[in-house]
């Protein structure tokens, strides 16, 4: 069973097992507009929650993409390399940015589930 937490800055991550799958929103790709590039971080890397794991462009601006949690980073998804819209098309499925192990899990307790992410969502607009 996988379990799936939203930061404020609008990553997301699914949790299996120790493994965690990072990505960004809908609402991200949505106000970043047509992604045209994508860089990932090198497999092996150490990131901390809040600090910057992977950068994303659009037409419109750059973006730091943020580590949900601490980890060490075991996959990245090279199909965005070749195809950055993939994150425009399915950002929290074919359009995910790496994946970790999870150094802390009770960091996940700080993350938002789906209806406190909506929420959050609301108070922005």
């Amino acid at each position: 069973m996988s379990l799936i937490k939203f930061t404020k800055d609008h990553e997301w991550i699914r949790v299996e097992g120790e493994v965690g799958t990072v990505g960004i929103t809908n609402h991200a790709q949505h106000a970043l507009g047509d992604i045209v590039f994508v860089e990932l971080p090198e497999i092996g890397r150490e990131v901390v929650q809040g600090g910057e794991a992977a950068v994303v462009e659009s037409v419109k601006a750059a973006s730091e993409v943020y580590a949900p949690v601490d980890g060490e980073v075991i996959a990245v998804n090279q199909a965005l390399i070749e195809e950055p819209a993939r994150v425009n098309t399915d950002p929290q499925g074919d359009g995910w940015f790496f994946r970790l192990t999870i150094a802390d899990p009770a960091q996940l307790e700080a993350l938002m589930d789906e209806t406190a992410y909506q929420s959050h969502l609301e108070d922005l607009a």
